[in-house]
């Protein structure tokens, strides 16, 4: 190949490796790499308002592609730092984001410079692996050394930092080739004595339960689960987040677990005497690292990509070290029908039926200020069959995630074990872009919405049409309850003064609605879903409609 700068060696990396959207921001530190993409009409270009948010998107839209998301924060210092939020967002999410980020030139480190960083340091702590590109030759090897380990088990985010003057250098290249990621092995299989030896377990129970988790999800292993627990007789329960593992309409589908979970799901945690836990930590979320929420009496079969998570917070009887996916299809090779299990089995049927009916007669459509199930009812009525959902952190969407009806997998992106709040609508935007031809709906809060709606710019610019519900009770939901129910009412910062989103979203060119009535919601959002632009539909909800989640950390403040 021609001698070419570092920059355009970094975007011929990229097409390499089969990149075909890039987001990010430019900045004086980068515009080699800039003028580079100004020629591969083969890459879009998406550029955002702001790094975190245009992190979100890349986070968004690697999680449902199954590719890695690419971001370039295009100057050092503020335009780098901007990024650790989103990167911080991604590693607790084992997304593959790939970072490019503008670093001062070589000659000015540790000199003081403007906007001097010490930039590898800074996201050591937060990424899988932090490159730094001291040579133009190096940049495609770095590049690529990027994607193999963002995408590598067990995923997560990577960033290289190329500076202003390898990026402006020049080198006489070789071929520029893949990382060659694609071209992995099989997926890895579980050793036969521990298969057979959890086969027993399961064959054995009167009470298992699968548990699905983020390892299920990430690789589309809903066929392979199902065809075990349809061959046990077993009801499976997801992590929170990852509720969209399985088709919500499927009959073995006991919904999420734990103390973020639903009722159901959560008792068959706290009774079955067998787990498998598929593709799960059995982390914070499902958990609590407490016994209160799993069965201290229950054999656990754990299953994880990742052979450090075994074991780790709950005794593993049989610890697989293993693809989710692959050792379900080898223990349904292994394994008969759960005859002892039946009784369990039946329990849980009815049970879940109940839920689900309980589900649909909480809401009430006269009720005004809007309440939450109002809210959710209107969506599970209205939404697509493949409506995929982007939520946020906070009150009204961790009462959401249980709420909604997910049916095409996948269907569900949350902030995970970060709990990250005003992550929704960016995140939306990029799942957006890598299911263009499914419906996205983006759920926040006013708080969380208010923090990334300047991405209403780039969502018209691009033509993004996410459909953005801000549930609006003028307050910091979560926060606001624990000062309720812990703190005597003494509200401090808890209450917030937002502009009409809807107007918002008109100035910025998008379609804005708001709804007030709780009779008006389900056309609101027929109409926001078919107006062929970005939508904001800004929902008056109940402000009193706020519960404690982590009543556990404020136990000792509880009135006895």
């Amino acid at each position: 190949m021609p001698k070419m700068s570092g920059g355009r060696a970094a975007v011929e990396a990229l097409r390499a490796n089969g990149v075909d959207t890039v987001f990010g921001l430019i900045g004086s530190a980068t515009m080699e790499l800039f003028d580079a993409l100004y020629d591969a009409p083969d890459i879009r270009f998406v550029g955002v308002r702001d790094e975190r948010t245009g992190t979100h998107m890349a986070d968004g839209y690697a999680r449902a592609s199954g590719k890695a998301g690419v971001i370039i924060a295009g100057q050092n210092g503020p335009g780098v730092t901007n990024l650790v939020t989103g990167i911080a967002q991604a590693r607790a999410a084992y997304s593959p984001v790939v970072a490019l980020a503008g670093a001062l030139a070589s000659g000015h480190v540790h000199r003081d410079a403007f906007q001097e960083v010490d930039q590898m340091a800074l996201f050591h702590p937060i990424t899988k692996k932090t490159y730094h590109a001291n040579a133009a030759a190096r940049v495609p090897e770095l590049v690529n050394e990027a994607f193999r380990t963002a995408l590598s088990p067990r995923r997560g985010p990577v960033l290289v930092n190329l500076p202003r003057d390898v990026l402006a250098g020049e080198a006489e290249f070789d071929a520029i080739r893949p990382s060659g990621i694609e071209r992995l092995g099989a997926a890895l299989r579980g050793d036969a004595g521990h298969i057979a030896e959890a086969a027993r377990l399961l064959q054995g129970a009167e009470r298992p339960l699968i548990v699905g988790g983020g390892g299920l999800k990430s690789e589309r292993g809903q066929k392979a689960v199902l065809g075990l627990a349809e061959a046990l007789g077993v009801p499976v329960a997801m992590a929170p987040g990852h509720g969209d593992a399985l088709p919500f309409d499927h009959r073995l589908n006991a919904g999420q677990v734990g103390p973020r979970g639903n009722d159901v799901a959560s008792r068959l945690a706290r009774e079955a005497d067998v787990i498998l836990a598929l593709g799960t930590r059995l982390g914070f979320n499902s958990t609590f690292y407490s016994y209160d929420n799993v069965n201290p009496d229950a054999k656990i079969v754990q299953v994880e990509i990742e052979p450090t998570a075994l074991g780790r917070f709950f005794p593993a009887e049989v610890a697989i070290w293993g693809d989710a996916a692959a050792v379900a299809d080898e223990l349904r090779a292994a394994c008969g029908p759960c005859d002892g299990g039946r009784a369990w089995l039946e329990r849980f049927l009815s049970d879940r039926a109940a839920y689900l009916e309980a589900r649909e007669q909480t809401a009430d459509p006269h009720r005004t200020p809007i309440g939450p199930e109002t809210m959710f009812k209107a969506l599970r009525d209205v939404a697509p069959a493949d409506a995929i959902y982007t939520m946020d952190a906070g009150t009204l969407c961790l009462q959401a995630t249980e709420k909604l009806n997910y049916r095409t997998v996948p269907a569900l992106f949350t902030p995970l074990d970060f709990g990250l709040v005003g992550f929704s609508f960016g995140c939306g935007l990029g799942v957006k872009l890598a299911c263009p031809d499914r419906p996205v709906i983006s759920l926040h809060g006013d708080g969380g919405f208010a923090m990334g709606a300047a991405e209403l710019a780039t969502a018209v610019e691009q033509g993004i049409n996410t459909v953005t519900v801000v549930m609006n009770n003028q307050c910091w939901g979560a926060e606001k309850a624990y000062q309720r129910d812990f703190f005597g009412q003494r509200y401090i910062g808890a209450d917030l003064r937002n502009p009409p989103f809807d107007e918002l979203a008109r100035l910025y060119g998008a379609h804005g609605i708001r709804v007030e009535a709780p009779g008006d919601l389900p056309d609101a959002l027929r109409e926001a879903l078919g107006c062929g632009k970005p939508a904001v539909v800004d929902v008056m909800m109940d402000p009193d409609a706020l519960y404690s989640f982590r009543r556990d950390s404020f136990a000792h403040r509880a009135k006895a």
